[in-house]
Formats: C-alpha cells, sequence, structure tokens
C-alpha cells in the first residue's frame, strides 16, 4: 500500500501490480487482510488509511456495469467470510484514532450499501445504534457512526436497482440520528446527525405519513437551526430544503414556523446559513412550478388533481415579505467575488431565487419588485444601482409580456446608458440584462432604440473587462437570434441586422483575439455571437460573408503554427481550432 504512493514509477508499478494479483487470486483473503490493516491498532496511519480506502475502492465503481459486478463479486464471497470481514470493519469504527474512524466509516457504508436493501447485516443498524446511544462512548465514535450512516443513505439512494428499504430499518436509522441532533448533544454529533438526517430523508416516506412521527423529526430539526454552531444550523436548514423538496404535501402544518426561521435566518445569520434558509424558499419555488404545470395537465385531460400533488401557494402568500427581503439580499454583493471562481455568495442566491419565485407566480411579481428597481436603477451608490438591475434582470422570465413589456420598453435608454457606468459589475449586469431582453422580450425594444442598442452593446466589446465584454457577446448573440424566424429578409433581401454586419463581425474577430480572450468565456461567447449573426444575416450580406470565408479559413490554418509548451496551451489552440471549423460549418 504504502509503495503504491511511491515516486519512483518501478516500485509504484510492483506494487500496485502485487494488490492486483491479490485481489484477483483470493478477493476474499484480500479484504480480510485489508480490514486487518484497517483495524490494527499502533500501526502506521497512513497505511491504515489506505487500506479502508482500498477495501472502500474494491466496492465502488463509477460505471452501472462495473459497480454491479464489484457487487456481485462481494455478494459470491462466502457467508462466513463475510461475516468476519464485516465485524472488523465495523469494529474500526470505535478506533481511538479519528482517521481511522472516519476512513472505516466509509468502507462499512459500502457494505452496508450492498447488504441492507436485502434484509442482510442486521448487526449493521444495532451497532452503530449502541455506539451513538451509549453513555459511555467517545464523541468520536458517536459522530463516526453517525458518518456511517450518513454516508450510507447517501450511496442507497443513488443506487438505482436497490430493492426499498425496509420500514423497520429506516426506523432504526431514524432513531439513532434523531438521539444524535437532539439539542443536549455536542455540536459535532448534532452536525452529523442532521447531514445523516438530510441523506436518510428519501427512505421515509412512512414515517413521514405518521404525524407523530412528522413531528418528531420536524421538531428537532427546527430546534437544530437555533444551535449555536453554524454548521449545525447549515445542515439543519439542508434538511427543510430537502423536506420540501420530498414532502412537500406534509409543509402546511410547519409553514408559519418555517416562515419565521428563515425569514430571520435571512436577514440576519452569517451567510453560509442564509444561503441554505434562501434554498428552502427556491426548492419551495420550483416544487410549485412542477405542480402547477400538472395541474393544467390534469385540467387538460379533464381528470382531478390527486391530494397530494395539489398546489397550496406558499410562494404567492409569502410574496409580499419575501420580495423585499430577497432584493435586500441582491444589495449585499461581493465585489471582489471572481465568477470563473464558481462563487457562490448571497446575491447570486437571492438573484436565483428571485428568478424561480418570478417564474412560479408570473404577473404578480411585477407590482412586488418594480417599485425597488424604479427607486434604486439610478441609485448614486453602485449596490443599489447593480441590485434594481439585477432584480429585473431576475423577473424578466415568468410574467407575460402584457404585464412587463412596458417596463421592457421604458428601460432601454437606462440600461444602455447604465452599460458606461464607473461600476464594473453595474456594468457586467446591465449587458446581462439587455441580453436577458433580447432573448425574452425582443418585441418589447422600441424600434428607434435599436441603432442605440446594437451599438451601445458592439462598443463594449473591445475596451471593457472579459466579463462585460463577455456579457456584450451575449446581447448581441440573443438579438441576432431573434431574427431566425423574421420572414423579412426572405421577402425583401434584407434586414435590421444588415446595416451592422460587417463592423459587428469585424469586432468580434477583434474580440477573439484579445490576450485576455481566454478569460470569463469571452472567445467562445465572440465565436458563438459570430455564428448566429451568419445564421440569421439576410441575402444582401452574403459579399461580406464571401469575404469572411477565407479570412476564417486562414486562421484556421495559422493556427496549426500556435506554440504549444503546456496542456492549457494545448487546450486553447484544440478549443480554438474547433470553433473556427464550427464557424466553417455554419
Amino acid at each position: 500500500l504504502l509503495s503504491c504512493q511511491s515516486p519512483d514509477p518501478t516500485v509504484r508499478t510492483q506494487a500496485e501490480a502485487a494488490l492486483a494479483s491479490a485481489e484477483q487470486n483470493n478477493l476474499a483473503d484480500f479484504f480480510v487482510a485489508l480490514a486487518n490493516e484497517l483495524s490494527a491498532e499502533g500501526k502506521d496511519l497512513t497505511v491504515r488509511q489506505l487500506a479502508g480506502l482500498h477495501f472502500k475502492n474494491l466496492l465502488v465503481a463509477k460505471d452501472e456495469a462495473i459497480q454491479a459486478e464489484k457487487h456481485n463479486k462481494w455478494k459470491a464471497l462466502p457467508t462466513e467470510k463475510r461475516a468476519v470481514i464485516k465485524s472488523t470493519v465495523i469494529g474500526a469504527i470505535r478506533s481511538p484514532v479519528q482517521i481511522a474512524r472516519h476512513t472505516a466509516a466509509q468502507a462499512c457504508a459500502e457494505i452496508a450499501t450492498i447488504e441492507l436493501p436485502f434484509k442482510e447485516w442486521p448487526e449493521f443498524l444495532t451497532t452503530l445504534m449502541e455506539n451513538v446511544t451509549g453513555s459511555a462512548n467517545d464523541d468520536g465514535i458517536k459522530i463516526s457512526s453517525l458518518e456511517c450512516l450518513g454516508f450510507t443513505c447517501e450511496r442507497i439512494a443513488l443506487s438505482l436497482d436497490a430493492p426499498e428499504i425496509a420500514p423497520d430499518v429506516t426506523d432504526l436509522m431514524l432513531t439513532t440520528i434523531v438521539d444524535g441532533i437532539q439539542a443536549d448533544r455536542p455540536d459535532p454529533i448534532r452536525f452529523a446527525a442532521a447531514t445523516a438526517l438530510r441523506n436518510s430523508l428519501a427512505f421515509t416516506r412512512k414515517n413521514f405519513e405518521n404525524e407523530n412521527e412528522r413531528n418528531m423529526i420536524m421538531k428537532t430539526i427546527c430546534e437544530a437551526t437555533q444551535s449555536s454552531d453554524a454548521k449545525v444550523r447549515g445542515a439543519a436548514y439542508e434538511c427543510i430544503s430537502q423536506i420540501a423538496f420530498q414532502y412537500y404535501d406534509k409543509l402546511q402544518s410547519y409553514m408559519q414556523t418555517l416562515f419565521e426561521l428563515t425569514f430571520a435566518t435571512i436577514r440576519s445569520d452569517e451567510e453560509s446559513v442564509a444561503l441554505n434558509a434562501i434554498e428552502f424558499w427556491s426548492t419551495l419555488a420550483e416544487e410549485e412550478m412542477e405542480l402547477i404545470d400538472m395541474a393544467l395537465e390534469f385540467q387538460e385531460t379533464g381528470q382531478p388533481v390527486p391530494p397530494e400533488q395539489t398546489c397550496v401557494y406558499y410562494v404567492k402568500a409569502a410574496l409580499g415579505l419575501l420580495c423585499p427581503l430577497l432584493m435586500e439580499t441582491l444589495t449585499k454583493q461581493d465585489e471582489d467575488a471572481d465568477v470563473d471562481d464558481d462563487v457562490w455568495n448571497l446575491s447570486m442566491s437571492g438573484a436565483t431565487c428571485l428568478t424561480l419565485v418570478a417564474n412560479t407566480v408570473e404577473d404578480d411579481i411585477v407590482p412586488a419588485v418594480m417599485p425597488f428597481v424604479q427607486e434604486h436603477i439610478k441609485s448614486e451608490n453602485w449596490r443599489y444601482r447593480e441590485a434594481a438591475t439585477m432584480a429585473f434582470s431576475s423577473i424578466l422570465e415568468g410574467p407575460g409580456a402584457d404585464a412587463i413589456g412596458p417596463y421592457v420598453n421604458q428601460s432601454i435608454p437606462v440600461l444602455l446608458a447604465a452599460l458606461s457606468d464607473q461600476n464594473d459589475l453595474v456594468k457586467d449586469t446591465t449587458a446581462w440584462t439587455i441580453g436577458r431582453i433580447c432573448d425574452l422580450h425582443v418585441r418589447s425594444i422600441p424600434e428607434e432604440t435599436f441603432p442605440t442598442l446594437v451599438n451601445g452593446l458592439a462598443g463594449k466589446l473591445l475596451n471593457e473587462t472579459p466579463r462585460v465584454s463577455s456579457q456584450a457577446c451575449f446581447g448581441i448573440h440573443n438579438l441576432a437570434a431573434a431574427f431566425s424566424n423574421d420572414n423579412t429578409a426572405e421577402t425583401a433581401g434584407t434586414n435590421a441586422l444588415t446595416t451592422y454586419m460587417p463592423q459587428l463581425l469585424q469586432t468580434l474577430l477583434q474580440v477573439v483575439d484579445r490576450s485576455d480572450a481566454s478569460e470569463s468565456n469571452l472567445r467562445i461567447c465572440a465565436f458563438e455571437a459570430i455564428s448566429v449573426l451568419i445564421q440569421n444575416s439576410a441575402p444582401d450580406v452574403k459579399h461580406v460573408l464571401l469575404q469572411l470565408l477565407p479570412a476564417i479559413i486562414d486562421r484556421l490554418a495559422q493556427s496549426f503554427n500556435m506554440p504549444v509548451l503546456t496542456n492549457e496551451d494545448k487546450e486553447q489552440k484544440e478549443g480554438v481550432q474547433g470553433l473556427l471549423c464550427g464557424l466553417i460549418q455554419v
């Protein structure tokens, strides 16, 4: 195991071959040996950890067919050998060494994933329950036992062909988990229990059908949202979001409490917890969207809506208080956040939630949000200017053209002016908003502002940050895409794009050559904009395209001379060549 980590390739290859040989020649004894290594107190900790991870990997694969094959090999082992292995691995969860316990929890979970759905290994849950509830047990043992339960639930939920978990098994799981999440338990135990609970919710439909059990679970989770530990509070809200997803039809008795808890948390808790509280409302909006769509389908087929699939319109009922709260989160931007780094913060979460709410309540969102937009879109404070623009962008999808169209019409001059704002984030959001308008409400753009709109976006392609220029490409792309179903070009031989085509194509090719074009997907966005412009061009710009084609082919020829010193260079070269080939094809 240690030699597999050696920097010497010869040593490493020999060690890997030895392990592979042991696996192929006598899998049962190999499992025993790994389990013994993992559970051996006093041995090198690195070896114990490597043994546990290798054990786990013998049972895990990303490919479903290979996963099934590994599971079948485990099931084919002699029963008495499996019993010895299981006893050894689950015993390692009681190790005094944290890393050994944690690794044993992962290995145990993989065995349980195979056996629990088939009502095998009854000792698994009783042992973990004793570990968690035993007053004499060390906290570390309780945490690792709860982690093991959480890992097991997570893995079983991902097993597509596993039979349904038996009710007595889920009862025992829940009893163990709920014991760990009680208010008088130490925070690390409560966090492990809350995480395990979130993963177990996929199997607890029977428990949620029972009012007393449901009340007990909800009470325990709601109490955990008041923990002094942010990780526990965050995990509790993850559970609440999962319940909104799995058991929407059971929420009614608890909505007032959940309303109060989530609002207080979004308003005043630290960001990591507030994000999870916002996620509850995002999940609720998604569920209600789906239920509303299903109700329409039932209506079309003349069927009644089943009670468990009835939308209660919680989001619409909360709109008057929810929208101001979400718009408040929009003003908490992180101006140093790099969008390319997969950052997720309060303002982004609030905007996503507002978008989902708009899609759920449709026209009702307009009077709830537009006063904020109109008040702050020209604010002295850049945070409010950006928040107002983002709020407007977030409600463009959902309301009908009659409700939002007049505001779109009025917004174009204001947004075009904001493309020259002193703040990069305001410019970025403004260009994104214009792009969304071109995508969703192009018919609401006044005809007389079309030239200013095209020139305004084109003016942001070369000298702005990659983020802003990328959004400008997005706007031009959507503006051009709006002409895809326009028959004017066929009958008149021209369309509104013709005047701007030579300049736009030339400028976008300059964007491709920017030294920073690999940032914020700028190069890809520019190529996509060129592609859509060509696709929707009128017959009277054919001569421009005939001039463009040799230039593109020439660029492709030159691309073979691009220096390749690193993997990044290789990826960039191949990426550019792929985009150029795509353009030639168009």
